[in-house]
Order: structure tokens, then C-alpha cells, then sequence
């Protein structure tokens, strides 16, 4: 169990070792977000702006102009909650590799209730024209998406959640931005469980559950929204006839619904979606109370898969 904001702090400053671009900002976050690190060991490279996340960007777009690698950090509810017009114009409309990176997604802020719960950040960010979109899966993932978007060139958000969760990636797992990745395989799957972020481990988990009762799945990992992996999607849907979608965001305009657009574009098979239906957060003890709430769980995930498998059966 290791937190993917300590991988991408640990990585950053690797990166920064290597390039004397990078550069990292902050809006008056930088424990929580885990640039700590990097503003000790490299002082005059890292930018504390305070409580001005839309200044955050904007300077940060500046630099990137003239040449720079800004990373800002700051809680997605903020950014890009916050800052989607700065991030709009001033960095991705003129294509500036800015890295955004927003911590504590989904239900990690959980007793800060539902103001502090970045639900919709997937969505936000999605829609705008160049952006890059990366959820990674757990701490091992973190790290090497973090070293992708300093070298992609482009504006990216990275999607991070507060709290340790399971690792169930390694050192040498392959990852590339835009391409999916398949944890669990099995000879006849039914169903292809697609998901990004740390709910994955239950999915993994539910895999396990459904195989115990003579039902196979495919687990893939789809840590890249957008560029979305059409080929890996439309592949899967052909060999399963059938796909069950799992994130911690709303399914509106989440993995659920990119999935979906593949889908329908390509081989249409039936889905079911996990995820949050179109309400707000609430505030909780921890994240875990907040998954069996809002239906987040191997359980709830299991039933999806049944239930889609009746749909695809009749």
C-alpha cells in the first residue's frame, strides 16, 4: 500500500536531477501534493504563488512559452476545478506543455465532504483541445506516467489520488500514454472489465470473485483517457461481447462514457458502468465507506458484470 501522489513526488525529483527545465509550482500545497521534495532539492527551480490557483496556471504558461516544463500541483477540486478557463486558453489552446496535476481525486478528501471531492475533473479535462488525460492505477504507475508527460511535449493533466492504496503494478510493467494495458486474462472471457485509477484493485478483486463462480473476465487497466486506446477498446468488446466500465468520477463524461463513444463507433456490445451516477460526494470517515456508498466496491462490480452478461445472453 503506497500513496501514487509519494510516486510522482519521488519521480519528479528524478526528472529534475535529469532536466533543468522542470520546474514545479504550487498553490500553497506543497506537502499535501508531495513537491516538498523537489523545492528542497532544487530551491530555485520550484515557485510557491499561495492561494491563487488561476495565477498557478497562468505563470506557469509563461514559462512553458519560454521554454519550461511547469509542473503546478494543487487538489483537483481546485485544479483544474478552478483554473479551466486558465487552463484552457493560456496553455492548451496555444499547446504548451504545462502538467497539471490535480491530487486527492475521486473520494480521497473524504471528511472534507462533497466541496473537496473532485468528481468531474476527467470530464473537464477531456474536452479541451490538446490535453493529454492520465489516471494512473497505484504508486509504481504514478511514477512512470510522471515521466511521460514531462517528455510527451504536450499539456496533460495527471490525475492523482490522496490515499495509499494497493499496488498491483511493478517496476517493470509496461507503460506508454494512449495505450491500454490488460492485467488479467483469461482464455473465454465473458466480460471485459475496463477501468483506470485505484479502484482497479477491485476489480482485480471482483475478477477473482466472478472466476470463483465459473464466470471469466479481462481486466484492462485504461490509464489514458484521452488519447483513448480505440483499438484495445473495439479489440476487447469483439472477444467478450460485453464491457463493464469502473472509475471513481461520474460516469457522465468519464472513462464510462469515452469507452462508450469507442463502443458505438466500433463494435457495439452491451455495458454497464460503475461509477458515480450524477450526484455529489458527502462527507465520510475514509474513502472505503464512500465506495460502498456510492457503489464503488468488488461487489457492486460482480453484480455489473451479471447483470451485463444477462443483457448480452438475452
Amino acid at each position: 500500500m503506497k500513496s501514487m501522489r509519494g510516486g510522482f513526488g519521488e519521480m519528479l525529483v528524478e526528472l529534475g536531477k535529469k532536466n533543468p527545465d522542470i520546474v514545479v509550482l504550487t498553490a500553497d500545497l506543497a506537502d499535501s501534493t508531495r513537491v516538498k521534495e523537489f523545492a528542497e532539492a532544487f530551491p530555485n527551480r520550484f515557485f510557491q504563488v499561495g492561494v491563487a490557483e488561476q495565477a498557478l496556471v497562468t505563470v506557469a504558461a509563461g514559462m512553458a512559452g519560454a521554454g519550461k516544463i511547469p509542473f503546478i500541483t494543487s487538489y483537483a477540486v481546485f485544479s483544474p476545478g478552478r483554473t479551466f478557463e486558465q487552463i484552457k486558453v493560456t496553455a492548451a489552446l496555444s499547446d504548451l506543455p504545462v502538467k497539471i496535476v490535480g491530487s486527492h481525486a475521486g473520494f480521497g478528501a473524504s471528511m472534507y465532504g462533497a466541496t473537496h471531492q473532485s468528481l468531474e475533473d476527467i470530464a473537464l479535462m477531456r474536452v479541451i483541445p490538446n490535453m493529454v488525460v492520465v489516471s494512473p492505477c497505484d504508486y509504481e504507475e504514478a511514477k512512470k506516467a510522471t515521466f511521460a508527460v514531462a517528455e510527451n511535449g504536450k499539456p496533460s493533466y495527471l490525475r492523482l489520488a490522496r490515499q495509499d492504496s494497493p499496488i498491483i503494478t511493478d517496476e517493470n510493467s509496461k507503460f506508454e500514454i494512449g495505450k491500454a494495458v490488460i492485467l488479467r486474462e483469461s482464455k473465454d472471457p465473458q466480460v471485459a472489465i475496463i477501468g483506470c485509477g485505484p479502484v482497479l484493485a477491485e476489480a482485480l478483486a471482483a475478477a477473482d470473485q466472478l472466476k470463483d463462480i465459473g464466470i471469466e473476465v479481462m481486466v484492462i487497466n485504461n490509464h489514458t483517457i484521452k488519447p483513448i486506446d480505440d483499438i484495445a477498446i473495439t479489440n476487447a468488446a469483439r472477444i467478450c461481447g460485453a464491457i463493464v466500465t469502473v472509475e471513481e468520477h461520474q460516469v457522465m463524461g468519464g472513462l464510462g462514457s469515452t469507452v462508450a463513444e469507442v463502443v458505438t463507433q466500433g463494435h457495439i456490445v452491451p455495458m454497464e458502468f460503475v461509477g458515480v451516477k450524477d450526484v455529489f460526494g458527502e462527507s465520510a470517515k475514509n474513502y472505503q465507506e464512500l465506495w460502498k456508498k456510492f457503489g464503488l466496491t468488488k461487489e457492486n462490480i460482480t453484480e455489473a458484470v451479471k447483470k451485463v452478461i444477462t443483457r448480452k445472453n438475452s
